[in-house]
């Protein structure tokens, strides 16, 4: 029998568990006058589809009540029709729940949300058509043909470009939101990083950046992404902004900052070290 959320068996705990449930991209959380937290209990408060046990290493810092056991154990899962809440317990978007919940814990709902994806989107076999079945926590296998997959990631750059004491801030054309953000785009097939960061500015802004250098990286699970930072120097050229992508753009010294983005992004991470770097100055 193909291997759906209705007919595969739930791998639930025998005691209460931490559970990472989603609607959406909405996460469900309890609150009281502590804070907020992923719910506990040894069945899921809503109803559900599959539950996936995920592993994790925030164990003591996860807010709320903690298990009878030592042993603590995740579960990811989702509802396949909105539900409204329980008493004590609200959706949150993803986003927002890093505010409420702190960065261990918001970055294990990360990954629950991921599998959770990946688990709505592996069903059947992209090279025979029949339905998947659980191989391990990552995996899926045809029974059928034998191909085995694995969730994706999809690969992006950001790129800080600063020029003398300013650094080039952006606004995407499909952003709502007041804040000016950093270069970035998707790294296509064949392409290494480096080259990936020079095509995404030439291309959106028509600029020329040289001394590239790697600044970090950060799972972004909206839905399966990897930002990887890159700092780079202006070499040449004026702008000229790529109208399908960018509404905006201009370099901006310390003095005059448009509003920036949330802390929870790479980009805010990289601009807040370019403000405190002497380095960079």
């Amino acid at each position: 029998m193909p291997d759906t959320p209705h007919n595969r068996p739930d791998r639930r705990p025998s005691e209460a568990a931490y559970w990472f449930l989603f609607d959406r991209d909405r996460l469900l959380l309890r609150h009281n006058t502590d804070g907020w937290y992923i719910p506990l209990a040894a069945e899921p408060p809503v109803e559900a589809a599959t539950a996936m046990e995920i592993t994790g290493q925030v164990a003591r810092t996860t807010p709320g009540p903690e298990p009878a056991s030592n042993t603590i154990r995740y579960f990811a899962s989702s509802v396949e029709v909105p539900q409204p809440a329980p008493a004590g317990m609200e959706w949150v978007a993803l986003r927002a729940s890093y505010d409420l919940l702190g960065e261990p814990v918001y970055a294990l709902a990360g990954k629950a949300f991921e599998l959770v994806h990946w688990e709505r989107n592996s069903r059947f076999c992209p090279a025979c058509g029949k339905g998947m079945e659980p191989h391990s926590e990552i995996s899926r296998r045809c029974p059928a043909c034998g191909k085995e997959l694995f969730p994706a990631i999809s690969p992006a750059i950001i790129v800080l470009i600063c020029k003398r004491d300013s650094i080039l801030l952006a606004r995407t054309c499909y952003s709502r939101s007041p804040f000016m953000g950093l270069v970035a785009g998707f790294l296509e097939t064949g392409e290494s990083l480096e080259a990936c960061v020079h095509r995404e500015v030439f291309e959106e802004t028509g600029l020329q950046i040289r001394n590239l250098r790697y600044f970090g990286n950060q799972p972004w699970p909206y839905p399966s992404g990897l930002m990887v930072g890159f700092i780079a120097d202006y070499a040449a050229g004026e702008i000229r902004l790529q109208k399908e992508e960018l509404s905006e753009a201009a370099f901006f010294d310390r003095n005059r900052l448009p509003p920036l983005p949330p802390p929870l992004s790479l980009a805010r991470r990289m601009i807040d070290w370019w403000l405190n770097c002497p380095s960079s100055r």
